[in-house]
């Protein structure tokens, strides 16, 4: 498997590094540190066989070019896409095989799943998402919290985001709150509370090293390589463990 990583100069990048050495084909980090190559032209032709982005939201068309012109597989690891980007991403998806996940871990997998049976278990109860980050994270809400919340969804269609609350907070019928918090250093927590008026139900995820959304991108990148176009998440990964 020969693997260019975009964005790898990053946290994550340098974390994919250690653990892909062998399958690396390129790297490519917009800050040119370490002498890698700042974009996709200057690293030249190098015949990947996936391209893994742990970069930049914005990055994505460039990203998606060059998987579409190498015929490539992508892994999105980024989070925080515009709708013109995730559009993108969905276009290439038409002509190689691209994963797209708001998170890169199996339990967050596993904890969409349990929130979703929960929801339909309980379809009148009130839930509230709340997802913890270090004080550096951009986006919010975490890609991760949207994820739960397309998941509720699917049993919940007519279920409406809610993010933040002040002023005239009151519950309206049908909306699932999200609220995010930033402090520290913490990796990544999240929270699914189902209440009902008698009785509440919490999940919670909670990661203690960044090393584990590299190994899920490890995994992802093995699984998509030799898959035909199509979009991938990580709930066909999981089916497939």
């Amino acid at each position: 498997m020969r693997v260019v990583i975009c964005g790898a100069n990053g946290a994550m990048g340098k974390l994919l590094q250690q653990k892909l050495e062998k399958h690396i084909a390129g790297l490519v980090s917009v800050d040119g540190l370490n002498g890698v190559p700042r974009s996709f032209e200057e690293l030249g032709d190098v015949h990947p066989e996936v391209v893994v982005d742990f970069s930049h939201h914005s990055a994505a068309p460039a990203v998606a070019e060059y998987a579409v012109k190498n015929r490539c597989a992508m892994v999105v690891g980024t989070t925080g896409h515009t709708q013109e980007e995730k559009q993108v991403i969905y276009d290439a998806a038409k002509t190689v095989p691209v994963f797209y996940t708001g998170n890169m871990s199996l339990g967050i997998a596993v904890l969409c799943n349990l929130a979703k049976q929960a929801a339909q278990s309980f379809p009148e109860a009130d839930i509230e998402i709340v997802e913890i980050h270090h004080n550096r994270k951009v986006d919010a809400p975490s890609g991760t919290a949207k994820m739960i919340f397309e998941a509720i969804k699917e049993v919940r269609p007519q279920a409406t985001e809610h993010c933040g609350r002040a002023g005239e907070g009151k519950r309206q019928p049908g909306e699932i709150g999200i609220q995010a918090l930033r402090m520290g250093n913490i990796v990544g927590t999240h929270e699914v509370h189902i209440t009902t008026a008698s009785q509440q139900l919490t999940l919670r995820h909670e990661a203690y090293d960044r090393g584990m959304f590299a190994d899920g991108a490890v995994e992802a990148a093995k699984y998509v390589v030799n898959k035909p176009a199509g979009l991938y998440t990580m709930q066909e990964l999981l089916e497939e463990i």
